[in-house]
């Protein structure tokens, strides 16, 4: 049976772009540095990538059981940006927050 205090509830919505030349190299710092500790914390996370001739705009989508769940993780307010070591090198902005919403109803299968 699922235990369903570790249902997810929430989605914590992250976005940013690059320049097209640095995309590849920030893809695979971002994973390496963001999302590997966050597959350990959440109970699933989905990242995302679109390039266009100006940008490639990147968004990870973390999935979590609460709120509460999601400070722990960050050690401060939930809708707080951690930004990463390089995020300034890569990023043409860094983002000023993130989104976050209640999960309402999942259908299909991901991942």
């Amino acid at each position: 049976m699922t235990d369903p205090s570790k249902t997810p509830k929430i989605a914590r919505i992250w976005r940013g772009r690059t320049l097209p030349d640095k995309a590849d190299a920030y893809e695979a710092y971002n994973y390496e540095a963001g999302i590997k500790p966050l597959i350990e914390k959440a109970l699933g996370v989905q990242t995302f990538r679109q390039d266009t001739a100006t940008h490639s705009e990147f968004m990870t989508i973390s999935y979590w059981e609460s709120v509460e769940a999601m400070a722990r993780f960050t050690g401060r307010d939930a809708s707080s940006i951690h930004h990463l070591d390089r995020d300034e090198e890569f990023l043409i902005e860094l983002p000023s927050h993130v989104q976050i919403l209640r999960l309402l109803t999942s259908h299909g299968r991901t991942g």
